[in-house]
């Protein structure tokens, strides 16, 4: 049966236990097989902790005659599934978690507590397999850190799984793992996913709580916890097991109204649909394949009774954006920094990260508070503009690019003469929409003449997850995508 879970999305997994058709154990010994079958190649787990796992695995099985519950046990909705970590956020009380750098590694760093991201998904069932690589801090749209190595395409392995959530992004892709964590400050989530042929949903700000860790206010509250998964259901569920306020949230979204898995059976109704084909930016470009995908995608919504125009916000082609959230991005790695500082009782110094990570520090260095303060305040405003795009009487949807080219291949991206140009120019359609705090979610729904996935971007109002995963659910059938599997695949 291994193989065969292989291609099992979280929810069939789940099923599988509730009806005895496997246990627990069963399923995390086939996922501990596939990952050491397939991560040779791909480079997607970091850390391992699968004696652990089988313990746990084995002890849920055992407790199948017992009284079911939210505990764990069996009466959990996803009692036995296996699931990753990213390496960055979610912390898990006594195992490693070095964020990809090289300081905490050789530190030996553990976590010293759980975050509400693993309490959660513990107390749904799931076992906990390890930790998945990405870059150093999380600032950068590949997943090429010096500290580990490069995780790997699965649709080909010499390009970039993109980040930062990559390494769960290659885990899930070649079926070693149904779902994993991500997050997402920039498009971390949503990036990954249109790489690696994914669903990659970013909830709206406020939707999934980072703490007890005091992160909210990292980026300016641009940051987001989810997954990646392989189908629609599975994205839904997962957002039904993590979201929810939690004590001291700083930011919380509004309650559904119903669970988020019941949207994806959910009429959307005929909506207004904006599509845009173009760079955000006049004097950058956008590849052929991914305006198409776009184009494409409008035409699909349009067989679904939804009437689409080309438009888009004017705040999305903003061309003073970039450098108001570059302000947020480098004052994170400088307050990463004195973070790591106090958590490792030294001084972790700026020459100790990666050459692009020294270069944003110093760019954090120089801004003072006061001009901190002017970024956020500038984004407050730019939200603003952007969500008036999207009241009523407004669009109900906006369909971009997730990425203004297809996968690039390793090393590209961290040139040191041109990787940071190329960065900026691939990323165009996402970190706005972290800022605004909206929902969007990338879909496979293209892949380009060489077999790489081209993801299309959604977004939807803030607080609106439901009408996005209702959308997806009704592309997935007109345009499905689970027949297509990487060539390194379980």
């Amino acid at each position: 049966m291994g193989d065969a879970l292989g291609t099992l999305d979280a929810t069939g997994q789940a099923e599988l236990v509730r009806s005895k058709a496997a246990s627990p154990t069963e399923l995390v010994e086939a996922a501990i097989a596939r990952i050491e079958a397939l991560d040779g190649r791909l480079n997607a787990v970091i850390h391992r902790r699968f004696e652990a796992a089988l313990a746990e695995a084995d002890a849920l099985a055992a407790s199948s005659a017992g009284p079911r519950g939210a505990d764990g046990g069996p009466g959990a909705p996803f009692a036995g599934v296996p699931v990753l970590l990213k390496d960055l956020g979610a912390p898990m009380a006594g195992e490693p978690h070095y964020a990809g750098t090289a300081f905490a590694r050789d530190a030996g760093f553990r976590a010293p507590h759980d975050g509400f991201i693993v309490e959660k998904l513990r107390a749904a069932g799931f076992v906990v397999l390890g930790r998945t690589n990405c870059p150093e801090l999380g600032t950068t749209v590949t997943t090429e850190p010096v500290t580990y190595g490069p995780s790997r395409n699965p649709w080909s392995t010499e390009h970039t799984t993109g980040g930062s959530s990559g390494g769960s992004a290659a885990a899930v892709s070649s079926g070693m793992v149904a779902v994993a964590h991500a997050n997402d400050g920039g498009g971390s989530i949503r990036i990954p996913a249109s790489n690696c042929g994914l669903v990659g949903l970013k909830p709206s700000r406020g939707r999934v709580s980072p703490g007890p860790d005091p992160s909210e206010a990292v980026w300016a509250g641009s940051t987001i916890d989810h997954v990646l998964t392989r189908t629609v259901r599975d994205s839904a569920a997962l957002l039904d097991v993590l979201s929810g306020e939690m004590p001291g949230d700083l930011f919380v979204a509004p309650p559904p109204a119903r669970p988020f898995a019941e949207a994806v059976s959910a009429d959307p109704g005929p909506l207004r649909v904006a599509y845009w084909d173009a760079p955000a930016l006049e004097h950058l470009g956008v590849a052929e394949e991914c305006a198409h995908a776009v184009r494409a995608t409008a035409t699909a919504l349009q067989e679904l009774g939804h009437a689409t125009e080309r438009a888009r916000p004017d705040a999305l082609c903003d061309p003073t954006f970039e450098d108001h959230f570059l302000v947020l991005v480098t004052t994170a790695v400088v307050a990463d920094l004195a973070a790591w500082s106090e958590a490792l009782g030294r001084t972790v110094e700026v020459s100790e990260l990666e050459p692009a990570n020294q270069l944003f520090a110093a760019l954090g260095a120089a801004h003072d508070g006061a001009a901190y303060l002017r970024a956020v305040l500038w984004c407050e405003a730019w939200r603003r503009q952007m969500a008036s795009f999207f009241v009523p009487g407004g669009y109900d949807l906006l369909v971009t690019p997730v990425l203004a080219y297809p996968p690039a291949r390793i090393g590209e991206l961290t040139d040191p003469e041109h990787g940071l140009e190329r960065v900026l120019a691939t990323l165009q359609y996402t970190a706005q929409f972290n800022v605004s705090g909206q929902p969007a979610v990338s879909l496979p729904l293209h892949w380009s003449a060489d077999g790489l996935p081209v993801g299309v971007q959604l977004v939807a109002a803030y607080g609106r997850e439901d009408l996005l995963l209702s959308v997806a659910a009704r592309l997935e059938e007109a345009r499905p995508w689970s027949e297509r599997v990487p060539p390194v695949h379980a």
